[in-house]
């Protein structure tokens, strides 16, 4: 990984309550978390923004990363949506603001310079993408001139990282981040992670999240308690052992979670 996100983020997705939304924030700042991620399609940035305006941490520590909708993705509505995002999150600038997904409005040729003018203009300090294929990065790569700092993707025991896409994103020093990092649970359930967590006296959690890590990707799993929010930043503190990581890397089974209609690996590209 790059020094620029930082190893381990809190996911909002599906995070709708506000009051709960806002607390899971505050405590995982607290707790000592520094990346925090939402996008315009969870509807919960100014819930976020509040969380990260009662935490007890000072802004200028926290990544702040948000996305903008596929829907929005026109070079006429990139400036308004994203300075929109600002303003639900009450904050003067975002530290990574990505191209949700390849979908919709997305015209790479168009698209991206937008992104440049709000990278130029201090409203985003980086700028990444989400759900790209190797082909894709290539294409906004040469078509950008800021760099692409990360590349959202879901990773999990299910759905390891293609080494296609890990050389891609190695060659541009772009960073992994892996969202849905348990599979919303399906992960968690799987026998040979369990047994490692039961061998290891770990949770399920701990043990998805030490294998990420070891990837070398920067996962931003969704918590809501405290307890799961905690549990989950102890995972930064495990090392699984080589036999450990084999076991994990050898699990059969495939499955994607999210799989929308013209998703880009369902393509050439």
């Amino acid at each position: 990984m790059t020094d620029i996100v930082p190893r381990l983020g809190l996911g909002t997705s599906g995070n709708d309550d506000p009051e709960q939304c806002a607390e899971s924030v505050r405590t995982a700042l607290e707790t000592g978390y520094r990346h925090i991620d939402t996008a315009q399609m969870y509807d919960n940035e100014r819930a976020v923004g509040d969380g990260i305006a009662a935490a007890d941490v000072d802004r200028e520590e926290v990544f702040v990363a948000t996305k903008i909708h596929p829907e929005n993705l026109a070079p006429a509505d990139v400036r308004d949506t994203a300075q929109a995002r600002l303003d639900r999150l009450a904050l003067e600038y975002v530290d990574l603001l990505y191209v949700h997904w390849p979908l919709s409005a997305y015209e790479p040729a168009e698209t991206l310079p937008a992104f440049d003018a709000l990278h130029e203009a201090g409203l985003t300090r980086h700028v990444g993408v989400s759900n790209f294929t190797p082909a894709l990065l290539a294409e906004a790569d040469d078509l950008l001139e800021a760099p692409i700092v990360a590349n959202q993707v879901e990773i999990h025991p299910l759905l390891p990282p293609r080494d296609e896409l890990v050389a891609a994103c190695v060659e541009r020093d772009i960073d992994l981040v892996a969202y849905a990092p348990f599979c919303r649970g399906e992960a968690l359930e799987n026998p040979v992670v369990q047994t490692v967590a039961e061998e290891r006296g770990i949770s399920p959690a701990q043990v998805c999240l030490a294998w990420l890590f070891e990837q070398g990707v920067a996962p931003i799993p969704k918590a809501t308690g405290g307890a799961h929010i905690r549990d989950n930043y102890a995972g930064l503190e495990v090392d699984l052992t080589d036999e450990e990581l084999a076991r994990i890397d050898a699990i059969d089974r495939r499955y994607r979670r999210f799989d929308p209609d013209g998703a880009p690996w369902a393509t050439p590209t």
